[in-house]
Parts: structure tokens; C-alpha cells; sequence
């Protein structure tokens, strides 16, 4: 059974990730993505793309296992590209978790509708590493740098409706999310890539504010490096600030400090489930 399937609505493509038990994405997924959208670029008739996941989850972020071992292509910022370049609009239906890598690819879309269940967040933090596909650049330009480096600093995870009012999903459906998906992507014509907005001015006590209170809570290196690669979005332009925020992603990943979290992250886990260690 494929971990991506392609459907079609009318002239809308439907890109559905099926990879229980929350549709990480793994080197499998990611290579499923980057046909569907080399496909539905290609199609002539397919006007607008949604993007969802199959059973209870968007994408819940990363294969943690694969940290393990070396990056393997493509990885998900090729992914993300591919989506904003697509000449295609996609809009991105979450429910249930869109975190780290999940979210990431969210932003990459032209706009995000969610179910009441939605929860959002960058919360690589609290694995040693930083967000390393674009979500220390796009966050930014959403939320502006101080509330940027609260909310990936802390590694917060936010639901729904108050994910609404920091403008990082464009509606919150109460009724059935694919039928709302299909009927505003039928009505898409035009990209809105988050790459393209500036980062709304700010004040310079408001951002050391949020990094005195981010690294008061965590002095990890991860911390530094977050704050040092959000506010990059607003110094550099966008492809050298994601050079950067992809490089010391890859550094931490690599780092000593970033597999044992790794480790109890899923002795954690196993914990939680009642296996044994």
C-alpha cells in the first residue's frame, strides 16, 4: 500500500499521506510527496491541490528513527520547495497533530484550514535540534520575531482556535474538513507563499524580552541557535537564512546532546505504552 495516495475532485487533486500510526515522514513519504507534486504540476487539469493525512493525524512530524542514521534524500525542505514552487495553490486540511516536520510542510502551502482538533507546533526543541524546514523563516513572518522565538523556543504546542487568532491557519472547519477543503480549493487561483511576506517590524526589547525569558527556561545550545536562526529572517534574505537554519539543524542533529534526547524521548515513550525497556 503506497504512504501517499493521489485522488482526484473534479479538477481539485486530493494528495493524502497513509503512513500509521501518525503519518511521520519517512524517506518512503517523502519521496510519495515529491511525485504527487511533480504529478499534479504536470496535470493540466488539476487547478488547486489539498493536502491531508489519512486516520487521526496531518503529519505528526518527523521519523525520529531516522536521526539515527544519515540524511538520506530527499529531505523535507526539497519537499516544501516543491510545493511553493508548484504552480498549482495548495491548501493544507490538518486534524489532529501538524508538528515539527508536519507543520513545517503546512507552511509550505498557501493556506492552512484546520478541524477543532488541530494542534500545531515546532516542538524540535525538546529533541536537541532546532526546526530545519523552513520554520524558523516562515513562523516569523506569521507572528513577527518576539512571539516567534516564545512559541518555538518553548516548543509550545497550539490548538486550534488559538492557532486561528496568531494567524497560522487561515479557518478553523466545525463541520466536515475534506468537503470544506475541496469547495475552497475549487475556488483557488493564486499562490500565497508565507516565503513571500516581509517580517513585520518589531521592537528591539520585545525580542530580547522573549530571549531572556526563552533561555532562562532552557540554556540548551538548541535555545541559542533557535533565536540566532528566527531572527536571521528578519537580516538575511530568505535563501541564505535557510542555509543557515538548515546547516546548524543538521549540526544538532549530529550532536552528542540531540541523541540523548532522542533516547529518552522514546523510553518515554515505551514507558507510556507499557513496554518494556
Amino acid at each position: 500500500m503506497s504512504v501517499v495516495s493521489l485522488e482526484r475532485e473534479g479538477r481539485v487533486a486530493i494528495v493524502v499521506i497513509d503512513n500509521p500510526p501518525v503519518n511521520a515522514s519517512s524517506h518512503a513519504v517523502r519521496e510519495a510527496l515529491l511525485d504527487a507534486i511533480a504529478h499534479a504540476g504536470r496535470d493540466a487539469s488539476v487547478t488547486a491541490v489539498v493536502l491531508t493525512g489519512a486516520g487521526k493525524a496531518f503529519m505528526g512530524g518527523a521519523d525520529i528513527r531516522e536521526f539515527d542514521h544519515p540524511p538520506v534524500e530527499p529531505q523535507l525542505p526539497q519537499v516544501i520547495a516543491a510545493i511553493m514552487e508548484c504552480p498549482k495553490p495548495w491548501l493544507a486540511a490538518i486534524h489532529g497533530p501538524a508538528l515539527g516536520g508536519g507543520f513545517e510542510l503546512a507552511l509550505g502551502c498557501d493556506v492552512r484550514i484546520a478541524a477543532p482538533d488541530a494542534i500545531v507546533g515546532l516542538p524540535e526543541v525538546t529533541l536537541g535540534i532546532i526546526p530545519g524546514a523552513g520554520g524558523t523563516q516562515h513562523l516569523p513572518r506569521l507572528v513577527g520575531i518576539p512571539r516567534a522565538i516564545e512559541l518555538i523556543c518553548a516548543g509550545q504546542r497550539i490548538k486550534a482556535e488559538e492557532a486561528l487568532q496568531l494567524h497560522l491557519i487561515d479557518e478553523v472547519v466545525a463541520g466536515d474538513l475534506r468537503s470544506t477543503a475541496l469547495e475552497l480549493a475549487a475556488q483557488m487561483t493564486t499562490k500565497r507563499r508565507i516565503r513571500d511576506l516581509p517580517v513585520p517590524r518589531y521592537e528591539a526589547q520585545e525580542a530580547v524580552a522573549a530571549e531572556e525569558k526563552a533561555i532562562a527556561a532552557n540554556s540548551g545550545r538548541q535555545i541559542v541557535e533557535a533565536i540566532a536562526a528566527i531572527k536571521s529572517a528578519a537580516a538575511l534574505p530568505y535563501a541564505e537564512a535557510m542555509k543557515l537554519e538548515r546547516r546548524v539543524f543538521l549540526e544538532l542533529r549530529a550532536s552528542p546532546e540531540a541523541a540523548e534526547a532522542r533516547r529518552r524521548f522514546f523510553e518515554s515513550r515505551n514507558a507510556a505504552k507499557g513496554a518494556p525497556r
